[in-house]
């Protein structure tokens, strides 16, 4: 059994009916990319003094064209991938297992293909993700659609929901038969505006333990506080 980790200006009355379920949509689907993507192994050098070097940031797939106004998977993962990140998390000492980056994508019932780069940093105790979803749509009005926890908040300044959800345990062979799916593990999510205006897309960072306990929200938001600022075009937006 492997756990894979499970990512047109807004109508100034708050999106539609339509609008805040293709929010909602899109939110699950950034979490998705960075939930789904299979994990690359780094091969970790070991020091002279035969502790393991922390992963460095592996390319997943990467799309063919990369518009200049959006982050990739790689940029992602090298904002994420910071050497503080074990301070962060309240687990000082540990050092990152596994670290990616993906361009990943999902196509709309309507055939619009919605860029969701993402990244993924795996420690003994935790696993973050960050992604970004391209998909035009404000926050505002999401969290009615994310679950009774859901709670909308301004965070740095920006629109934001914070939300729980459950990562995917997938079971397969190696020939590739008999692939099962289960709920995994719990997660805890915050989605952040790419823009003051909520003029449309997010970014969202993730966060789940190891041993399947529920993740802090004290930790999520401090590791968020810290990691988004840094995002290439955070201060321009999307």
């Amino acid at each position: 059994m492997t756990e894979q980790g499970q990512n047109a200006n807004a109508p100034a009355r708050g999106p539609s009916a339509w609008g805040q379920a293709a929010t909602a949509l899109a939110l699950v689907g950034a979490l998705g990319i960075g939930l789904w993507t299979v994990q690359q192994t780094s091969s970790s050098s070991s020091a002279s003094d035969g502790t393991p070097s922390p992963a460095g940031c592996s390319s997943g797939e990467t799309s063919q064209e990369t518009s200049s106004r959006r982050v990739t998977g790689t940029q992602l993962c090298e904002a994420l991938n910071r050497s503080d990140l074990a301070e962060l998390l309240g687990t000082p000492g540990q050092s990152a297992k596994t670290a990616n980056g993906s361009d990943g994508s999902f196509r709309t019932g309507s055939g619009k293909e919605i860029a969701t780069p993402s990244a993924q940093v795996e420690f003994d105790t935790y696993t973050v993700t960050l992604a970004a979803t391209y998909d035009r749509l404000p926050v505002a009005g999401s969290a009615r659609l994310l679950g009774p926890d859901a709670r909308q908040r301004t965070f740095l300044g920006r629109p934001a929901v914070l939300y729980s959800s459950r990562t995917i345990s997938l079971s397969f062979r190696l020939d590739g038969s008999d692939s099962r799916s289960e709920p995994g593990v719990p997660a805890r999510v915050v989605s952040v505006a790419q823009d003051a205006a909520d003029s449309g897309g997010s970014f969202e960072v993730s966060l789940w333990r190891t041993d399947g306990g529920v993740p802090d929200e004290a930790v999520l938001l401090r590791v968020a506080e810290t990691v988004l600022p840094t995002v290439p075009r955070w201060t321009g937006g999307a």
